[in-house]
């Protein structure tokens, strides 16, 4: 069969130019690592960039957080990381969690920080490196203080430490924990992040002193996730963690006031796709859940819960911005378009919505924003569903930093 003749690279930059994006802000990116270093009381801020940074591109992310002042990256993923180093980019970056054992000489390959927690990825890792011709590896121990994840039962943590100072081919690099209610102020929840931070410093005081009898390096020690940076002093250790809150997002309703100068990242818009009159009466979309009880205009979003957009926000209140003014999305989101009652738009300005008038779904528009935390209050979630959940098939297009990039 013959070939259209039009390639990949060709239809992808067509797409670009779809009627639905995100614009991600690197300057806000680089506004709020300087808030966190404010926050930090000195200590190194690592970024997160894991999920293809929350959603807004983990390279982009990478080169503008680093040139802003960032010491370091963390992702997930082996995968994660062999991407960035594939981009270029040579600053460490930290494996949060133990990865497969078979991937292993990976890690080495690539130069990757991994977190270890059992004896056999302490065993894998030396043996890869020792196996190749570089010098020992740097590991992170991470300990399981009580959010009971994953981590090295502090009955473990020691001897799980002293194995690897006895392997020539790692190193203990760092040691640390995660904190499970740092971003509440329930009494409760105060109390358990302590009791986490005091069995942490207890593990970590027989740790470093067994490292100095044996002429190794003390470890670097990290606790503080956004939340444990923005609200707990004792979590400040060696570096920080930023990961929602580098993004411009609350890391929860209890500390939104710490968050107050963050600037959020990325803000998603659409165009209209469509305008139709509808009748009193009438319902629309799937299950016919909305009922209009005046005639009015509807507009037409070509974006849907495949690119993020929850099926169920309009079936809970939620509104975009069309015009300056705030418009309820009515019935339930499809999978790719979604439908936007502006008759008061149009009752209010004296004009028409037209074809191709620019829609917010996330971000500011005149004198009025939505925020990904409201989307998270109306759907009982958190912010950072919503922006991990914005999809591939939006194009990001990429505005300050050091450089200005779209990728679709």
């Amino acid at each position: 069969m013959q070939g259209s003749g039009v390639s990949a690279d060709d239809a992808g930059a067509r797409e670009s130019s779809r009627w639905a994006w995100a614009d991600i802000d690197l300057d806000a990116l680089a506004h709020n690592l300087g808030v966190l270093s404010a926050a930090a009381d000195g200590a190194s801020v690592w970024a997160v960039v894991k999920a293809d940074g929350y959603g807004h591109g983990a390279v982009e992310v990478a080169d503008a957080v680093l040139a802003a002042g960032a010491d370091g990256l963390c992702v997930a993923l082996t995968r994660e990381a062999v991407e960035l180093r594939a981009a270029g980019i040579d600053a460490p970056i930290l494996l949060l969690s133990q990865q497969p054992v078979d991937q292993a000489p990976t890690i080495v390959e690539y130069g990757l920080t991994p977190t270890v927690y059992t004896p056999e990825a302490v065993d894998a890792i030396a043996d890869a490196a020792e196996a190749a011709p570089a010098r020992p590896v740097d590991v992170h121990l991470k300990i399981d203080t009580g959010m009971q994840r994953v981590g090295a039962h502090v009955d473990d943590a020691f001897d799980l430490a002293v194995r690897i100072l006895d392997r020539p081919g790692v190193r203990l690099a760092g040691v640390f924990t995660h904190l499970a209610v740092a971003d509440s102020i329930d009494p409760e929840h105060r109390s358990f992040t302590a009791a986490q931070l005091d069995r942490f410093e207890s593990l970590l005081a027989r740790i470093t002193e067994t490292a100095a009898e044996r002429g190794a390096v003390p470890p670097i020690t990290h606790a503080a996730n956004s939340a444990g940076t923005l609200a707990h002093r004792r979590a400040r250790h060696s570096i920080v963690r930023a990961g929602i809150a580098l993004y411009g997002i609350s890391p929860g309703d209890d500390i939104d006031d710490l968050a107050a100068a963050l600037r959020p990242a990325m803000e998603l818009r659409a165009r209209v796709s469509f305008v139709k009159r509808v009748r009193a009466g009438s319902r629309i979309s799937y299950g016919l859940r909305h009922r209009f009880d005046a005639d009015t205009t509807v507009a037409t979003l070509p974006i849907g819960y495949a690119d993020g957009v929850p099926r169920r926000l309009g079936t809970v209140g939620g509104e975009v911005l069309v015009g300056g003014h705030r418009c309820p999305i009515v019935g339930v989101v499809t999978m790719d378009q979604l439908m936007v009652d502006v008759g008061h738009v149009e009752e209010a300005s004296g004009r028409s919505v037209a074809l191709g008038d620019e829609a917010v779904l996330i971000g500011s528009q005149g004198s009025e924003t939505v925020r990904a935390e409201e989307w998270a209050r109306l759907l009982d979630t958190i912010g950072y569903e919503i922006v991990c959940g914005v999809s591939a098939r939006i194009p990001r297009r990429y505005v300050g930093g050091p450089a200005g990039r779209s990728r679709a």
